[in-house]
């Protein structure tokens, strides 16, 4: 790999790290410390996400404009502006509105950065975006391991080390990503999608595989929020519930050989690989549902992440395959926004449920939305059957 995608890892790992102190631990700090409703909690959720979604749509934008070095840097400053704040005051409704200028800023440092990843190793192909996802996922897992380390002493201390490591981030971009190539060849903004679009057929089925796609990300959400509220309430500590997302990272990055072998079973059918990926997330909740001690919760994350491993990185090549030639960007926003729409709403449903009834029956709800999604997952394909076959393959 190039000097150039080695920085834009290393920057990516550090700026998830040091995202990763903190989103674990969100709905304990506004339920447990805020005093607030699992309700409300997913209210401050929904709005942070729903920052990130407009900080996706401005940062692509702003790439086309005026490049990713400069987009990137004024990203990080929002972020880190509004970070001192949340250290100065993190009490109500501060934190609120901290949180979201946090999740608008980061919103449109990750375009650029995916952007550049691809101008930066164009001959690399689909490894470029690979390296830049394992590179997530290990800042998740180290991340997710030292904030409920630094949790346990003070929470004062996880705004603190995540301001500092984007800092950290800052200084990485500002003088490392300088040199590198803002120009992606035929990268294309969603804002600036404004042609119609000629095959229905391909967009129907891409709305239907996207519908499931969401209906996971509602559930797969509830780890980060009421999950994370109910562990609390049965005594498994802040150490603990972070190694969870510590499991979830190392999982994804050392099982990558294994997945690959996998996968290749799977070549031709993607449609099986989602559904299976489902059955193995109903699995991981019907597992939680009856957990009562730690080693139950390590079972019920091991499941979920076998389940993500097959179903996330399979709907974005599903989008690849669909995509007429010129609308890849298009079509892989709309993936992009279905998963962020999913965490947008997935910690609010998710609240009002526990609060309006219990978590058991939360559980229940989910395994019904995971249900759905099996049979919007079984059908996605059928428009395009109705006009002509289309082969997806994972190359």
């Amino acid at each position: 790999m190039p000097r150039s995608l080695w920085l834009l890892i290393i920057g990516m790992m550090v700026n998830v790290t040091g995202s990763s102190f903190l989103w674990p631990l969100n709905t304990i700090y506004l339920h447990d410390h805020l005093g607030k409703t699992l309700s409300m909690a997913g209210i401050v959720l929904m709005l942070n996400a729903g920052a990130s979604v407009a900080g996706n749509l401005i940062g692509g934008f702003l790439f086309d404009k005026m490049g990713g070095y400069r987009s990137i840097l004024l990203g990080i400053l929002i972020t880190l502006t509004a970070l001192g704040g949340m250290n100065l005051w993190h009490g109500w409704p501060h934190y609120v509105v901290f949180l979201t200028i946090v999740g608008f800023g980061s919103g449109i440092v990750f375009p650029s950065m995916y952007a550049m990843a691809g101008s930066v190793w164009p001959a690399g192909g689909r490894k470029a975006f690979n390296a830049v996802y394992v590179a997530q996922n290990i800042g998740v897992a180290v991340g997710a391991s030292l904030g409920g380390l630094v949790a346990s002493f003070s929470f004062n201390y996880i705004f603190l080390a995540n301001f500092l490591m984007y800092i950290v981030f800052f200084l990485i971009a500002l003088f490392g990503y300088k040199k590198i190539s803002a120009q992606v060849s035929g990268h294309t903004s969603v804002i600036q999608e404004s042609r119609p679009i000629r095959d229905r057929s391909k967009l129907t089925a891409l709305l239907l595989i996207c519908g499931a796609y969401l209906l996971c990300w509602v559930g797969y959400v509830q780890w980060q929020s009421t999950i994370a509220s109910y562990t609390q309430e049965i005594n498994i500590s802040l150490k603990q519930y972070s190694f969870l997302w510590t499991i979830n990272g190392a999982l994804i990055v050392l099982a990558q050989p294994l997945l690959s072998r996998v996968i290749k079973r799977f070549e031709n059918n993607l449609k099986i690989q989602i559904m299976i990926g489902t059955v193995i997330f109903m699995l991981s909740f019907a597992v939680a549902a009856f957990a009562d001690q730690f080693m139950w919760f390590v079972a019920a994350m091991i499941i979920l992440t076998v389940g993500e491993m097959l179903i996330w990185p399979a709907v974005p090549t599903i989008a690849n395959s669909l995509a007429p030639k010129g609308r890849e960007g298009f079509y892989q926003g709309i993936v992009n926004s279905t998963a962020t729409g999913g965490r947008m709403i997935g910690p609010l449903i998710g609240g009002l449920m526990v609060d309006m009834f219990s978590m058991q029956i939360l559980f229940v709800i989910l395994i019904a939305f995971y249900i759905v999604a099996m049979i919007l997952s079984s059908i996605y394909d059928r428009p395009l059957k109705r006009k002509e076959p289309v082969t997806i393959s994972v190359h």
